[in-house]
């Protein structure tokens, strides 16, 4: 059977994605179950490579010349343009890693819309040096929806401890409330059954979290569960989908919960990546559901206080990649 071919991005060029990058090429059950094609900088790579005591590339192509027609058989770089490894100050915020780093989550995207790979995994990337260079996204989830012109999209944190979908995502706690609509969680719950579906389970078990201390209390601490949950909730099983909730948030994440859930959805980022992060931090996987293409990612950030040192481990990125298989 024909392997198939993963993109991965190099993340900000001063964080940890290049050395992860590295050690993902050096995989073996990577390199046993696909081809991995690396978007990034040659320069760069070669550069931390020397740094932390890495095997180099063995195979680089120039962007310009990455076609359809080219037939990929072993690990190879796509050499992206977007900034030389000499600019690079590790560990740094800096405008020009985060123009690099949006070059090539660009040039992977449209690989994979064209078909040449079968999916996107990504590397961390960093949002102050996107907001610097001007990249007007807060993060890969937004950039991915916008270029690929997806209408309705969420982020994914799966394991196999844990599965959290998140209603909304980089946004402050003041913001959350007014951004929760009825169609929003609705549509949360049926991206994250069907990708549940796809990866083996034909009735996914589902538990949706309310916002507030004890799901409201019936309207003391808050109406949004009565409001705005609830409703969407009711309307998930009208559809036949078994779907719980809302949930109080300070137990729905306990053990002997857990084992009756496949996945949650969650109104905001902490209330997932909390419990997510406890359990799964090195071994979890960000998906991003409603995309035209597959993207996986890892669950963590750019580790500027470890970049370039030969210290990164590369277990996220390897998930995310085997993931990547498994739903290509």
């Amino acid at each position: 059977m024909k392997k198939p071919i993963i993109g991965i991005t190099m993340g900000d060029p001063a964080g940890i994605g290049p050395e992860l990058c590295l050690r993902v090429l050096d995989e073996p059950e990577v390199l046993q179950q696909c081809v991995p094609v690396i978007f990034g900088d040659m320069t760069v790579l070669s550069r931390v490579a020397r740094t932390c005591g890495l095997s180099e590339p063995a195979c680089t192509i120039p962007l310009r010349e990455w076609t359809k027609k080219q037939k990929i058989g072993k690990p190879v770089v796509v050499d992206c343009g977007g900034i030389e490894g000499q600019a690079v100050r590790p560990g740094e915020i800096q405008a020009a890693c985060g123009h690099a780093a949006y070059v090539y989550i660009e040039a992977a995207i449209n690989a994979a819309t064209a078909g040449h790979i079968a999916a996107i995994a990504t590397a961390p990337i960093n949002k102050e040096s996107l907001q610097l260079a001007g990249i007007p996204y807060p993060g890969h989830t937004e950039m991915l929806a916008a270029l690929t012109g997806a209408e309705r999209v969420c982020m994914m944190l799966a394991s196999t401890e844990i599965t959290v979908s998140l209603v909304t995502t980089h946004v402050g706690y003041a913001e959350v409330p007014a951004q929760l609509t009825r169609d929003r969680i609705l549509d949360v719950i049926e991206l994250t059954v069907g990708v549940m579906k796809r990866l083996g389970k034909p009735l996914p078990r589902i538990a949706v979290c309310g916002l507030n201390p004890h799901g409201g209390e019936h309207g003391l601490f808050g109406c949004e569960e009565q409001e705005i949950v609830e409703p969407a909730v009711v309307e998930a099983r009208r559809k036949g989908l078994a779907v719980a909730g809302p949930l109080p948030p300070d137990t729905a994440f306990l053990p002997e919960k857990r084992k009756k859930v496949d996945a949650y959805i969650v109104m905001y980022h902490d209330q997932g990546l909390i419990p997510f992060k406890m359990l799964a931090f090195d071994k979890g996987v960000n998906i991003t559901l409603g995309l035209p293409i597959i993207r996986t990612s890892v669950d963590h950030g750019t580790a500027f206080d470890i970049a370039w040192k030969g210290k990164a481990s590369a277990n996220s990125l390897i998930q995310s990649v085997l993931w990547a298989v498994k739903l290509s």
